[in-house]
């Protein structure tokens, strides 16, 4: 399953530990993703979105 926002796309993203010796590892930075049961065109459905989205309204909550 990927961790993709089903709204805007942000997906994983890699970078590195970078420890005080200066030593470099690979990390995967995620997206905070929750799943939401939302609106969309006119019908309920369950979604992957980010909480960017959820706090920018991006999305419509149902109830």
């Amino acid at each position: 399953m990927a961790n993709v926002c089903d709204v805007c796309g942000k997906k994983s993203m890699t970078g590195c530990n970078v420890s005080h010796a200066h030593n470099r590892t690979k990390k995967v930075f995620k997206p905070n993703l929750q799943r939401v049961r939302a609106v969309q065109n006119g019908s309920v459905r369950s979604m992957k979105v980010c909480t960017r989205c959820i706090r920018s309204g991006a999305i419509q909550k149902a109830s």
